[in-house]
C-alpha cells in the first residue's frame, strides 16, 4: 500500500533542540528592516517548515508592512545561517529516539524513505553529515530534497513530488507524509498523499496538530512501523 514515506527533517525526525527557531526569530526581528516591531512566537510558529526565505519574506512582511527587497533577505538569510551553525556547533542535532531504527524497519520492508526540509542544501548537507545519515540504495535514507530545490516549498506539495519523483514512485496513493508543523500536513494534504500523519515532537502537541486536516497523528516518527503494518 506504502512505498514511501516522506518525512521533514527537523523536530521531525531531528532534535535539534528548536534552534532553527531561535535562529529565525533572531534573522528576523534583528534586522534593520524591523527595528522597533515586536515578532511574536506565534508568527513564527505559523511559518516554521517553510523554506526559510519565504518564510522571512513573509514575516518581514507582516511586521513592517513593507515588503523587503531581495538584498534585505539575503542579510537575514545569512544572520540566519550563521546563527543555526553556530548552534549546531554549540549542541549537536541528534535523532529522535527511535527513528533511525524506524528508517531501518521501514527500508528492510521495502517503503523508501525521503526527507524534505525547508533548509537550502548548504544547511542540510552538513547537518546530515552531523548525524552521520548517508543518502543512497545502501544508505540511511534514500533522497533529501531541500526547499531551495523546487519551484515552492510548503504547503506547496513540490518537495514531496519532487520525492516521488526521484524514488520513482508514480501513485500518491503509495505515499505517507509525516512532520511536525501545520504546512507539513498541509502539503501532504495538497499532494493527495494517502497518509497525512501529525507528529508531536516538534512544538506542537496533538491538540495542536490535530486542527489541519490528517490521517493519523503520533507520539513519534518511531511509531510509524506499527502503524504501517497496521494499515
Amino acid at each position: 500500500m506504502i512505498s514511501l514515506v516522506v518525512l521533514d527533517m527537523a523536530g521531525t525526525t531531528v532534535d535539534e533542540g528548536g534552534a532553527v527557531y531561535d535562529a529565525l526569530h533572531h534573522a528576523v526581528a534583528a534586522d534593520e528592516l524591523n527595528a522597533n516591531i515586536d515578532i511574536d512566537a506565534d508568527a513564527i510558529q505559523r511559518w516554521m517548515g517553510v523554506e526559510k526565505r519565504m518564510a522571512m519574506r513573509e514575516l518581514t512582511g507582516a511586521a513592517s508592512g513593507n515588503e523587503p527587497d531581495d538584498e534585505s533577505i539575503e542579510r537575514m538569510y545569512h544572520r540566519f545561517a550563521t546563527a543555526l551553525r553556530s548552534a549546531y556547533a554549540a549542541e549537536p542535532p541528534t535523532p529522535f529516539p527511535g527513528v533511525e531504527d524506524a528508517f531501518s524497519s521501514l527500508r528492510a520492508n521495502g517503503i523508501q524513505v525521503a526527507l524534505t526540509t525547508g533548509f537550502a542544501r548548504d544547511i542540510a548537507d552538513p547537518l546530515l553529515e552531523t548525524l552521520g545519515w548517508s543518502v543512497g540504495v545502501d544508505a540511511t535514507i534514500d533522497v533529501v530534497v531541500c526547499g531551495d530545490e523546487v519551484t515552492q516549498g510548503r504547503p506547496a506539495p513540490y518537495l514531496i513530488f519532487r520525492a516521488m519523483e526521484l524514488t520513482a514512485v508514480q501513485s500518491v496513493e503509495h505515499v505517507l507524509v509525516a512532520g511536525d508543523t501545520i504546512v507539513d500536513l498541509q502539503a501532504g494534504t495538497n499532494a493527495g498523499a494517502r497518509c497525512v500523519v501529525g507528529v508531536a515532537t516538534g512544538k506542537l502537541g496533538h491538540r495542536e496538530l490535530g486542527r489541519e486536516r490528517h490521517t493519523h497523528l503520533l507520539d513519534s516518527v518511531a511509531q510509524l512501523p506499527p502503524l504501517l503494518q497496521s494499515l
